[in-house]
């Protein structure tokens, strides 16, 4: 009886255990190391990249979800580019703001930002959102290019925009002086 009974477990709710354990517990580890390191899927809460992102914030509680590459992020950043960022003021935050200047830019601030004007000191970027509610590089000054976690590549969702995040095309805004003019 006591084989029997041992042969149940095994076969029971140990064995089917056991069975899903390994099938599935195996994937955890690296799932975690691409998270981590690779890519992850971020959905955009806020309107501080409204209309670019949540262009239907007002509208309804639908946000974008976007695919978050975290390959070298901090490396090689353009002007208009898309990033994540841990924030200066909460670490335990992240933000996701557009690269508007690079190290050695000029750039005319907005308020609150106590000077007219700033030069991106070298390993920082200046980033701000693309709307009118955001807390940005004019609230709290050029960023070190360090905080940067990954670069928003692709929309997931809504299916209606699916796709790769043009960032090239976007236009910078007026004010911006690129450090290849100051060397002219």
């Amino acid at each position: 009886m006591a084989a029997r009974w041992g042969a149940g477990i095994r076969n029971g709710f140990l064995g089917q255990f056991s069975h899903y354990l390994i099938r599935y517990a195996t994937w955890i580890p690296p799932l975690v190391v691409f998270n981590g390191w690779v890519a992850e899927i971020t959905q955009i809460n806020g309107p501080s990249m409204y209309p670019y992102f949540n262009p239907h914030y007002n509208e309804s509680t639908r946000r974008d979800i976007v695919l978050v590459s975290k390959w070298y992020p901090d490396r090689n950043l353009k002007r208009g580019m898309i990033v994540t960022f841990r924030n200066p003021l909460n670490p335990k935050g992240k933000v996701v703001k557009r690269v508007v200047g690079i190290a050695g830019d000029v750039i005319r601030t907005k308020a609150p930002y106590p000077h007219e004007y700033v030069q991106v000191p070298e390993g920082h970027i200046w980033v701000e959102g693309d709307g009118d509610k955001t807390k940005d590089s004019n609230y709290y000054g050029p960023i070190s290019a360090c905080l940067v976690t990954g670069r928003v590549t692709h929309i997931l969702s809504p299916w209606d925009r699916f796709g790769r995040v043009k960032w090239w095309e976007h236009n910078l805004r007026p004010g911006i002086k690129k450090a290849r003019h100051l060397l002219e």
